[in-house]
């Protein structure tokens, strides 16, 4: 939209871009994927990856050549700022996932590395909703939230920045796929999480350190007090029954 800077045609509306995919000069329409840093950083390295022109898809919704595009972006500022510290790389879609621009992006911060975070490592592989030889889509048993699932490569012990181009293009497939299935089984109208007409908000992160995933969350709760005044969560649906029904997804 008009107003909107990460449009085609706003591009001097955000700081000059760092990375771009596609056609045309710098900082100019004709771009296929954006990389610019955050007008309102959180560390000193904070970057804004903006999925595509269009204002409304997200990943599950976008042509399947173009989602090569984002996680190549991914990989390269992975690897640009792998040295500076932890690298995060995150997505919130949808408003009640935390996005404050309704175009859909991700973003790619820098943690220094004395700061010890205090995130998720992988957790074991259960509840197997897909599998192929490169990547394991899966439910773990400890999910948070409801339709959790996790996406691992296969290959162990690696940083998602060396992600080779075979695993790029393979996780294109699976990824966008658990997305597609997550939608679909959340518009159940017997599980009653959310109508067909409602938006399908989510957020995904990519774990930042050695035997790398990627966590998909998707909004379909509020917290409510209990976890917040306990810190436990509470899961509603048991995550064997949400793989039974992610895997008996048909399209």
């Amino acid at each position: 939209g008009p107003s909107c800077p990460f449009c085609t045609g706003n591009e001097g509306t955000t700081p000059p871009e760092v990375l771009r995919i596609g056609d045309g000069e710098k900082n100019k329409p004709g771009w296929q994927v954006r990389v610019v840093p955050n007008k309102f950083p959180i560390t000193d390295i904070h970057e804004v990856i903006v999925h595509s022109p269009d204002h409304e898809k997200g990943l599950e919704a976008l042509p399947p050549e173009h989602v090569p595009l984002i996680l190549t972006a991914y990989r390269e500022r992975y690897k640009a700022h792998q040295s500076a510290g932890h690298v995060i790389i995150f997505c919130n879609l949808g408003l009640h996932a935390g996005a404050s621009l309704k175009h859909p992006h991700s973003q790619l911060v820098v943690v220094p590395r004395q700061i010890n975070l205090d995130a998720l490592s992988r957790e074991p592989i259960a509840n197997v909703v897909s599998e192929d030889e490169l990547f394991i889509v899966y439910c773990p048993y400890f999910s948070q939230w409801p339709y959790e699932v996790w996406i691992a490569p296969k290959k162990d012990d690696t940083l998602f920045g060396d992600i080779t181009d075979d695993e790029l293009s393979r996780l294109s497939i699976v990824f966008p796929d658990a997305l597609r299935r997550i939608s679909r089984v959340l518009t159940d109208p017997k599980l009653q999480f959310r109508q067909a007409n409602e938006p399908f908000i989510y957020n995904y992160y990519i774990y930042h350190g050695k035997k790398w995933f990627v966590r998909i969350i998707p909004r379909a709760v509020h917290r409510a007090g209990f976890e917040l005044g306990s810190g436990l969560n509470v899961n509603v649906v048991d995550p064997t029954d949400a793989a039974e029904r992610l895997r008996s997804v048909s399209f």
